[in-house]
């Protein structure tokens, strides 16, 4: 897998973490640059934990089956379909 499928895998959890822990901090009354300031510093932290550690477990040869998100899962998918 090349660098391309990491970054887009870590902005995609970016994104989406930022978004969940803003929309948390703002439901709890916080104030939006205190949201913001933490959804982007907790999102950074949790996206890079868990890019780092699909990237360990790609290495490895361990693959989630339920996500079929890495593209040796779905090749091999395509292929049971045919």
């Amino acid at each position: 897998m090349g660098t391309a499928f990491w970054v887009r895998r870590f902005l995609l959890v970016f994104v989406v973490a930022t978004c969940v822990i803003a929309g948390a901090q703002l439901l709890q009354g916080r104030g939006l640059n205190y949201s913001l300031t933490q959804g982007v510093l907790w999102a950074a932290i949790s996206a890079s934990v868990f890019t780092g550690a699909r990237l360990y477990q790609s290495s490895k040869g361990v693959h989630c089956a339920m996500c079929r998100d890495t593209p040796e899962m779905q090749t091999s998918e395509h292929r049971n379909e045919v």
